[in-house]
Order: C-alpha cells, then sequence, then structure tokens
C-alpha cells in the first residue's frame, strides 16, 4: 500500500484517540506533530502531551500507538514523545477550538 495512504489512514485512527480530560481528540488538540510512513509501512509518529504531569502520559502514547498499528498495510510503530516545542492551545484545528467553546 502506497505510503501517502497508510499515512492518512494512520492520522483518521488517530482521530479516535482522546485525551481523557478534554473532549476533542489528540490529531485536532495538535498533540500529534509528525506522522511518517516509509516505504516498508513502517510509522513514526512524534506527538507530545498537554503538560508533562499530563495523567494520560503513560496511555496516550500506547494507545496511539496500537490505533496506528491497526491500520492495513503498517508493519512497525514507533512513537517518540518530544516536549519541543511545548504544546499550547493555539496548535488545536479551528474544529477543536470551536468544540471547546474557544471561537
Amino acid at each position: 500500500m502506497e505510503a501517502t495512504i497508510i499515512e492518512a489512514e494512520v492520522i483518521e485512527a488517530l482521530r479516535s484517540c482522546f485525551d481523557p480530560e478534554i473532549p476533542v481528540n489528540i490529531y485536532e488538540l495538535g498533540l500529534i506533530y509528525d506522522v511518517k510512513v516509509d516505504p516498508s509501512g513502517a510509522v513514526g509518529i512524534r506527538m507530545t502531551l498537554t503538560s508533562p504531569h499530563c495523567p494520560a502520559a503513560q496511555s496516550l502514547p500506547s494507545e496511539a500507538e496500537a490505533k496506528a498499528k491497526a491500520v492495513p498495510g503498517v508493519t512497525d510503530v514507533k512513537v517518540e514523545v518530544v516536549w519541543d516545542p511545548p504544546w499550547d492551545p493555539s496548535r488545536m484545528s479551528d474544529a477543536a477550538k470551536l468544540q471547546l467553546g474557544m471561537l
């Protein structure tokens, strides 16, 4: 399967992961910084959390990994949690801001 198709499907899968404290998926929340797919189907996800003390620090990265692994054509998934640049509300999509009453 083509890498761009896999990437789109991984992003769609990540839209089904939610921060337990905020009723918005992690993709629209701006927690996913990058999704890369190599020709073999291996996926690399760079993500962050809303804060280093986020209660979901253990669960969200592993949930993102599991959702990505379930996508057809994905052979491997590596999730890297990064803190630079730090997350802030400006990273949210307009849809997320609207859902949270920020627009």
